[in-house]
């Protein structure tokens, strides 16, 4: 009688905070943040985002390897703005480079605010995915802590950015208008 493998599902997150002190104009950011596309593109790479339109965003994750494969998280986001708050939430995430997995989901919950100091944000990152049958026998804690080494990786980069580009664009922004 063959023996059926049982399918393991792999869990891992990252989350990340900044705070990010801001000496002029601060009373502008709520109005920077409305810039929701201007916003976005400086916090990602904005070479790999697409505008679908009305809050939606298309994103191509950094390719990276994980065991010598290619993984390439593609991320569908929708942003949304209340008082002096962007949001931006996965709403559907697609993965190559694994062969083929049981199921995908990608969480992202990031806000970004704006304070009388300058922003604060804090984002959640987090993946769940079946082990893929090529990586069948490494074992599932190894695997996750190497996930979670490569979000904590997505975050910091991400956070490298808003760091310096969003600054520097929220400067552009006020020297214009």
């Amino acid at each position: 009688m063959p023996r059926l493998m049982t399918i393991m599902s792999l869990a891992f997150d990252a989350r990340q905070k900044i705070d990010l002190p801001v000496k002029s104009n601060v009373e502008r950011l709520p109005d920077y943040l409305l810039q929701q596309e201007r916003v976005v593109g400086a916090m990602l790479d904005s070479n790999k985002l697409t505008p679908l339109g009305d809050g939606k965003y298309s994103y191509k994750v950094t390719s990276f390897n994980v065991f010598q494969l290619q993984v390439n998280p593609v991320v569908s986001i929708a942003v949304i703005n209340s008082e002096n708050l962007l949001n931006m939430r996965a709403t559907d995430s697609t993965l190559d480079g694994l062969g083929l997995v049981e199921d995908f989901e990608l969480t992202l919950d990031a806000t970004l605010r704006a304070t009388d100091n300058g922003l604060e944000g804090e984002a959640l990152l987090g993946v769940t995915v079946s082990q893929p049958p090529l990586l069948r026998f490494i074992p599932p804690r190894i695997l996750e802590s190497t996930g979670q080494s490569i979000l904590n990786g997505i975050l910091l980069g991400i956070k490298a950015r808003v760091t310096h580009q969003l600054i520097q664009d929220f400067t552009k922004w006020c020297e214009r208008g």
